[in-house]
């Protein structure tokens, strides 16, 4: 719907939703639930970021707070803006080795930042998928 239609609209008292439905323009507005594709485990550690900003590299330090399938969640010391392609290296349970990952920072909240996983090769999809169950089990 236009911006003139949706101007309107809201003159006449009303507004349509884009159904063809007519909404009371004093109605409440609908509440939108967000789902996830994943569900999120608790998990505390200590994990590191690389980015690449103002014509060098740089790294900040910083904890998980959640992690899923598809990303993590963290506190972080540095700056970031969504959008950003970083480098998260991340020590998890029940692997041996830190796994590194390319993510892109997907919400920032203060000095808290959503990171969704890109790339994932198979080894490192089976690791955080392992790592996903065990956390699960301990809930």
């Amino acid at each position: 719907m236009s911006k003139e239609k949706k101007a309107l609209a809201a003159a006449a008292g009303a507004s349509d939703s884009g159904t063809g439905t007519r909404v009371p323009a004093n109605a409440p507005a609908a509440k939108v639930t967000f789902t996830r594709r994943f569900p999120r485990f608790t998990l505390d550690v200590r994990l590191q970021v690389k980015m690449f900003q103002a014509g060098e590299f740089r790294s900040c330090w910083g904890r998980s707070t959640e992690m899923g399938q598809d990303g993590i969640g963290a506190t972080l010391t540095g700056s970031l803006e969504p959008g950003e392609i970083v480098t998260l290296e991340i020590p998890l349970p029940l692997t041996t080795y830190p796994i590194k990952v390319r993510a892109i920072v997907r919400y920032r909240q203060g000095l808290r930042y959503g990171f969704e996983f890109l790339t994932l090769n198979d080894g490192q999809r089976d690791t955080i998928l392992r790592v996903c169950e065990y956390l699960a089990s301990r809930v």
